[in-house]
């Protein structure tokens, strides 16, 4: 009897000794880091199991697919979310799948640009690899039709801003929140213009901030360069801007603009018709929009770059074309 009860009490210092092991081994593997290296991706598709986790953990040689991981899944039973998340240097097992869990995924930018036109907004979304390309094969009346502005242009309707979003976002989703956050900005921008705008309505603030937009980059000058344009719509005298011009050429255009140019007629030709074209030009920024709608005052009708990227403003036409001499012809 002796013996049993030695041999019973030996087993049980053995199991406490093991269970005790276990505990510090478990607790010191929750703690542990599962990089030690530079930041690194880890990627979940929509659907991934958590032992596909732990794989692709250890084919990024972060850790081993030991019998802790299993332990831990069969246990835990983590609830895994899709997505890309950043494994950081110094990250610990719990603090990594408490992430997943919460879904707390990394976050990208996409940039819309002042300035683009509609077809390079499509081109860049097409070429970035993060975006789902769904919206892609679609032409532009599908693709405002799915936005909810069926019978719309899409020139213009896409507010230049930095969306951030997840890998794997649908690229219209971007086109989506950039169409809703125009339709934002142009309402409140619209309803706080200054009065008796030659314009009829926003979409024609629109377009003339489209204008603004691809004629000058300088802040100080986007409410003159808009004070010019709105004082030629009062008096009916053309808009004569090149960027019009350019915008209506599409291809044929190969960058240096020609008398050729401004003489062949097309919608856009501000040299040929009166009034505003029949579309925005670009994407404008807010600050564009805030120009159109608040435009400088004075008496200034033309303008002309001085190769600075600032513009000479002139009264009369005696002026302007003095100016242009001095800074397009290189004589005085």
């Amino acid at each position: 009897m002796r013996v049993f009860a030695w041999i019973f009490l030996l087993f049980v210092a053995a199991a406490g000794a093991t269970g005790l092991w276990l505990f510090h081994e478990w607790q010191r593997f929750g703690q542990q880091s599962v990089n030690e290296g530079g930041t690194m991706v880890l990627w979940l598709a929509p659907g991934t199991s958590f032992s596909a986790t732990v794989r692709q953990l250890e084919t990024l040689g972060t850790t081993r697919a030991d019998w802790r991981w299993r332990l831990l899944g069969r246990l835990h039973a983590p609830q895994l979310k899709a997505g890309e998340y950043l494994v950081e240097p110094g990250t610990t097992v719990l603090e990594l799948i408490g992430r997943i869990e919460r879904g707390e995924v990394r976050s990208h930018r996409f940039t819309i640009v002042e300035g683009w036109t509609f077809a390079e907004l499509r081109q860049r979304l097409a070429s970035d690899p993060r975006i789902r390309p769904l919206a892609r094969d679609r032409d532009e009346s599908e693709l405002m039709a799915a936005l909810g502005c069926e019978g719309c242009y899409a020139e213009g309707r896409f507010l230049p801003e930095t969306y951030f979003f997840v890998r794997g976002t649908p690229d219209l989703e971007l086109l989506s929140r950039a169409h809703e956050a125009m339709n934002r900005a142009l309402s409140e921008i619209w309803a706080s213009r200054v009065s008796d705008l030659p314009l009829d309505d926003p979409d024609d603030l629109l377009v003339l901030a489209s204008i603004v937009e691809r004629e000058t980059g300088q802040a100080s000058e986007r409410a003159r360069v808009a004070g010019v344009f709105v004082r030629r719509l009062e008096i009916g005298m053309r808009l004569q801007t090149d960027p019009t011009v350019v915008y209506g050429l599409d291809d044929d255009f190969d960058g240096r603009i020609r008398r050729v140019h401004l003489r062949t007629d097309h919608p856009w030709n501000t040299y040929t018709r009166h009034g505003l074209p029949p579309t925005p030009i670009a994407l404008p920024g807010r600050a564009a929009l805030e120009a159109a709608a608040h435009p400088a005052d004075g008496t200034a009708l033309y303008f002309v770059s001085r190769g600075d990227g600032t513009h000479q403003f002139s009264d009369t036409l005696a002026e302007h074309n003095a100016a242009v001499n001095r800074y397009i012809r290189g004589r005085r």
